[in-house]
């Protein structure tokens, strides 16, 4: 018998990101590759990449160049880039770096399997297309493994808001949502393989209009038909845009019992002025009136954000519309960076803000969102969560999950498996994590 090649991933960036490996992951275990967990052992390395931060593409070529030992070693090593730093680079990367064998964009990761045979024979193999098959449906019968109790399903991609500061549009393409009862049926799929909770994923999930039976259905309803799988027992989703959320989803969070009470709704600043700059088509008034009427239908929900800090043009005054908007929300998570260009987008065009300036921003910016995490947190101690469990913690006869607001949640005790969902009442407030007993 023939012994399996093996497989070593790594993934940056998003939970698309996340998806997108496992399915490539599927895709070449039809090629006789198992994962492993160690670069150094691989017959095939593949760095799944994100063009969202920062030099972005410099951190990659930095990465493989930590591999020309590896090769070097060992020729018949196969090195892919995928993702968007792949469609953003294409050839570039293979002209930069001869010893990457393969470069595959975000939309044709099912064309691996040809793309690595073509690699066995010498030849590089390098596809960016936007292809017109639906590489869901080109996967859908590769080998599949046990599960986890949590997963993410991509029910959309890509995006056509054209954010000042955002390269997504040009290297996920145009939004495009995948038809319902293929979700459905992969939803069905993951629960069977012991999945309790899913996480929808898109660029912009909400404006998720998914060709249903009887026409295209909004997110929500897609939600309520995931509602109806037995053994689907949470429903999440992520990343929002304000202006795609609806009043049926607006209603779902307070009727749907497993739709989570937490929500990622990034607004990214308090100032008009920059939200307009930005092309956000959103103002922070209307996006505080659609979080008071997200609260109105589901009181408890855990509100989490993401800003953008020292956007070109951006004032003091500005910056500090950003922290009333913060100190308004009260949020239990959120996500703040400094603004960084991209080259090819309208902002990186116009006159940037001083380092210094952004960075004192920032740290000021993330000591008010910090005070308020860790108030929220606080406030959940003597009360009762819901508990996925999902693994071991760090300390023996611990077992760690996820609460239905997100916090990772530890209880000490026997009994416990993965995969139980149980009640637990909160007994401590830890920096990143809360402490709980059985109910």
């Amino acid at each position: 018998m023939t012994a399996p090649k093996k497989l070593f991933i790594k993934t940056y960036g998003c939970q698309m990101n996340v998806y997108d490996s496992e399915r490539m992951a599927e895709a070449l275990g039809g090629q006789g590759y198992v994962e492993t967990k160690s670069a150094d052992d691989a017959d095939m390395i593949l760095l799944n990449t994100c063009h969202i931060r920062e030099k972005a593409a410099e951190k990659v070529y930095s990465e493989l160049g930590r591999f020309k030992g590896l090769k070097a070693d060992k020729p018949e090593l196969k090195i892919g880039v995928a993702g968007c730093v792949a469609q953003a680079e294409g050839e570039e990367i293979m002209r930069r770096q001869p010893l990457v064998d393969l470069v595959v964009g975000p939309q044709s990761y099912h064309r691996l399997p040809e793309m690595e045979a073509r690699t066995r024979t010498g030849a590089k193999a390098l596809d960016t297309d936007f292809p017109e098959e639906d590489k869901f449906e080109k996967l859908k019968n590769r080998p599949k493994a046990k599960r986890g109790p949590t997963a993410f399903l991509t029910v959309q991609e890509g995006c056509d808001k054209f954010c000042a500061f955002c390269v997504v549009p040009y290297t996920r393409g145009a939004e495009v949502s995948r038809p319902a009862d293929r979700i459905l049926s992969e939803a069905r799929d993951l629960v069977e393989r012991g999945v309790r909770e899913i996480t929808l994923l898109g660029q912009n999930v909400n404006a998720y209009h998914g060709a249903g039976a009887d026409g295209d259905m909004t997110l929500a309803q897609l939600i309520w038909a995931l509602d109806k799988i037995d053994g689907l027992e949470r429903i999440r989703f992520t990343t929002s845009h304000p202006n795609d959320m609806g009043d049926d989803l607006i209603e779902a969070h307070g009727a749907c019992s497993k739709l989570m009470p937490y929500l990622h709704l990034p607004v990214q600043s308090g100032s008009d002025k920059i939200l307009k700059r930005m092309n956000r088509s959103h103002t922070a008034e209307s996006y505080l009136r659609l979080i008071e009427r997200i609260r109105a239908a589901r009181p408890d929900i855990l509100m989490s954000g993401d800003f953008i800090v020292g956007f070109p043009e951006e004032t003091e005054e500005d910056f500090q519309a950003t922290m009333d908007l913060v100190q308004e929300v009260n949020y239990g998570y959120a996500y703040s960076f400094k603004y960084s260009t991209r080259p090819g987008t309208p902002a990186a065009e116009r006159a940037q803000v001083d380092e210094d300036v952004k960075s004192e921003r920032l740290q000021r910016l993330q000591a008010l969102i910090t005070r308020q995490q860790r108030a929220v947190q606080d406030s959940m101690v003597g009360k009762e969560v819901s508990v996925l469990f999902e693994k071991p913690g760090r300390q023996a006869g611990q077992m760690g999950g996820k609460s239905e607001y997100l916090h990772a949640v530890h209880v000490e005790g026997t009994g416990i498996g993965v995969g139980d969902l149980r009640r637990v009442r909160i007994t401590a407030s830890g920096t990143n994590s809360l402490g709980g007993e059985l109910v």
